[in-house]
């Protein structure tokens, strides 16, 4: 019997590798996106029209559907209840499995903030009656080169805590591995790192080494962090998101390296430098 995947995020970097993998495999996924201009042409696929928090286009967009890819929605206040929303309307239209990407330290009081939504979505989950997989990813491994900037300065509260970081290649393979054999993963929580645990400092040398031009880690005190940032005019949740993203790989909760990549896939994750070399 064919099963309808549907996926959410095809306009994104981890939900267009999980839709263009899953149709060079010869899937058809069904496309949730909110502009469908802007939806990745792929062979057989079905775009649908939806946002999170529209609950009646959500429910129909995903009536038909057995297992969802639901990459979580762009950070925001309201996050929680738009997620609420979508998964009270995967209810409705009786989707069977949902496929969640969380956050590695994902708690009611994470250290990261936004940790704090991946945990209340989480719950939302376990109460509504679905089945359900968490992708709980660490950071993304691909994010680091950002951070620095154009000083290649990467700024923040850190110190020498670890970060067992994450390529969105590698989570993107897990994601397709699961939504393949939904069955098997069903009520499994998966915790999605890289091979290594690095401090900024080695993640800047490692820069440094296959970039060939120089990259520092800044340690910041939080007074410091937050000036740094004032620039940008962002809203105090906003600021707090980013700052509690070096905060909490100083917390050192984020330094567990697993095996849950090459568990469900049967290959090993990248590192940073294969990343970097290869551009995956």
């Amino acid at each position: 019997m064919t099963r309808t995947l549907t996926v959410t995020g095809s306009t994104g970097e981890v939900g267009g590798r999980v839709a263009r993998a899953l149709a060079a495999d010869g899937v058809a996924p069904r496309l949730i996106v909110r502009d469908a201009s802007r939806a990745p042409e792929l062979p057989g696929s079905d775009v649908r029209v939806a946002e999170y928090a529209d609950h009646d286009a959500a429910v129909a967009a995903l009536r038909g559907t057995d297992v969802l890819f639901m990459v979580s929605a762009g950070e925001s206040e309201d996050r929680v209840e738009q997620h609420r929303c979508f998964i009270d309307a995967a209810v409705r239209a009786n989707v069977e499995q949902i496929v969640y990407t969380s956050f590695a330290a994902a708690s009611d009081d994470a250290t990261f903030t936004l940790g704090r939504d991946h945990w209340a979505t989480e719950e939302i989950l376990r109460e509504s009656g679905l089945s359900f997989t968490l992708l709980r990813d660490s950071f993304y491994l691909d994010m680091f080169e950002l951070f620095a900037g154009q000083d290649r300065v990467i700024r923040g509260p850190a110190g020498d805590g670890q970060v067992a970081a994450v390529a969105r290649a590698d989570v993107a393979r897990v994601a397709v591995a699961v939504l393949q054999d939904a069955v098997t993963h069903r009520n499994i929580t998966y915790t999605l790192t890289g091979p290594q645990s690095l401090t900024l400092e080695e993640i800047a040398a490692t820069l440094t080494e296959v970039r060939g031009e120089p990259f520092r880690y800044l340690d910041e005190t939080l007074a410091e962090a937050h000036e740094s940032r004032a620039v940008y005019g962002a809203p105090d949740w906003q600021v707090a998101a980013w700052i509690s993203t070096y905060t909490s790989i100083a917390s050192g909760v984020l330094a567990a390296v697993t095996d849950d990549v090459e568990r469900v896939t049967g290959t090993a994750p990248m590192t940073l430098e294969q990343l970097l070399r290869t551009g995956a």
